[in-house]
């Protein structure tokens, strides 16, 4: 529950049009430690299929090849309520289904979940093989977005296998654009969830920097970036969530001792770059 009061706080600073200032600047290096990782996916939510306990709806894989143990369950992962929800949906207008599968069926709801849990708990069980697996289920707008960008940079793709995530660069040879956030201009490194967002940023970049793009990034990799690289600009990373997500967000009781109310005024101005 902290993870998700800490959502509602962190929205207060980046606001509902997400973006700070846009500036050039040297980023300090920082190791991430497996913490600072998990803090950094907490930011933002994920969604699963539950029963009125708080269990996910799983399923179980098959035998190892062993034929002696068993191969663990999995469970979906949406990046989407609505998706989660219309899963539900689905399961409860299917025909035939027999008189236990139903009364369950009638418990099942959508939870939400920090995605540093779901990371947390894939670390502190990928050396057991009775484990509970996630298999992602990305939004649909998302995964097309992602193929016609790497289309429009010439990759030959007919599918994304992963969630993508969005990064605006400078140029295809430079950095990532970092901005300013909230009133504190914390200087950050956004990665969005979204390629609507992204192209926000974007278009406020190319008058400056014509040469800017936007990057598609599979979750995995970015992951393993963090898990293994120093370079200068991963302390900086902030994620940001969808828009369905940040109204999910705003939904979220917020502690008044937080910057968000006090922030909330300045998040719908749609800010500038700098002039340098």
């Amino acid at each position: 529950m902290k993870a998700l009061v800490r959502w509602g706080a962190t929205l207060g600073l980046v606001g509902s049009t997400l973006l700070g200032t846009v500036f050039i600047g040297n980023i300090p290096v920082w190791a991430l430690s497996e913490q600072q990782i998990k803090e950094k996916l907490d930011a933002v939510p994920v969604y699963l299929v539950t029963n009125d306990k708080g269990l996910p709806l799983s399923r179980s894989l098959p035998a190892a090849q062993n034929g002696q143990k068993p191969g663990g369950s999995v469970t979906g992962v949406y990046l989407s309520r609505q998706d989660a929800q219309a899963f539900i949906t689905e399961l409860r207008n299917a025909k035939g289904k027999d008189p236990k599968t139903e009364e369950m069926v009638k418990s099942l709801q959508v939870t939400a979940v920090p995605l540093g849990v779901i990371y947390q708990q894939l670390q502190q069980s990928k050396k057991d093989p009775n484990r509970l697996l996630f298999a992602f289920k990305p939004v649909d707008q998302e995964l097309k977005g992602a193929v016609d960008l790497l289309r429009q940079s010439g990759q030959q793709v007919d599918k994304f296998n992963s969630v993508p995530l969005f990064a605006v660069r400078f140029s295809p040879q430079q950095g990532y654009v970092p901005i300013q956030l909230g009133s504190a201009k914390e200087q950050v490194v956004p990665i969005f969830f979204s390629k609507q967002d992204a192209l926000g940023l974007l278009n406020q970049v190319k008058p400056k920097f014509p040469k800017a793009d936007i990057q598609v990034i599979d979750v995995d990799g970015m992951i393993d970036t963090l898990q293994k690289k120093n370079d200068s600009w991963l302390n900086q990373v902030v994620l940001i969530p969808s828009p369905e997500s940040r109204d999910y967000i705003r939904t979220l009781p917020r502690d008044n001792k937080t910057p968000a109310n006090s922030n909330n005024n300045n998040s719908r101005q749609t800010p500038k770059p700098n002039q340098r």
